[in-house]
């Protein structure tokens, strides 16, 4: 069995889980969050804790076990805490505005940069150079 599999995975009070078959569901304050689980794998809950474990032992489904549990603990630290990242902006001139459901980037281009912020994603700006991006999916932030 993975090493990483073999942890289990400790849920904070306010998350709850749903498994049912293939399909495991994570709700949290910032979000919900849903995943297949491969049938090779079984989810047992006790405790507050998670346990992912294999059902038989294969070359497949070892290689499995320690993504998936990766997986599931990712969504649950996503829906409690969110993930966050810093980008900072360097350069003489450079600065970012978020103007409703769009971010204005200033960076030495003849125009201004404006993206769309997706759903899901918070975007705070301090300092005019300084973002910080927010998710409960740590897929979409990447």
């Amino acid at each position: 069995m993975s090493r990483i599999g073999k942890l289990p995975i400790k849920i904070p009070t306010d998350v709850h889980i749903n498994y049912t078959g293939s399909e495991i569901i994570v709700k949290g304050k910032f979000g919900i969050l849903q995943n297949m689980i491969p049938h090779e794998l079984a989810i047992k809950q006790e405790d507050g804790t998670l346990i992912v474990s294999l059902k038989n032992e294969s070359k497949k489904n070892r290689a499995l076990h320690g993504l998936y549990r990766t997986l599931i603990n990712n969504m649950v630290i996503g829906v409690s805490e969110q993930f966050k990242i810093p980008l900072n902006l360097v350069g003489v001139g450079y600065r970012a505005v978020v103007e409703g459901k769009n971010l204005v980037l200033n960076l030495g281009y003849s125009h201004q940069v404006n993206m769309e912020i997706p759903l899901g994603i918070l975007v705070e700006v301090s300092k005019n150079t300084t973002l910080n991006l927010k998710g409960c999916n740590k897929e979409e932030l990447g």
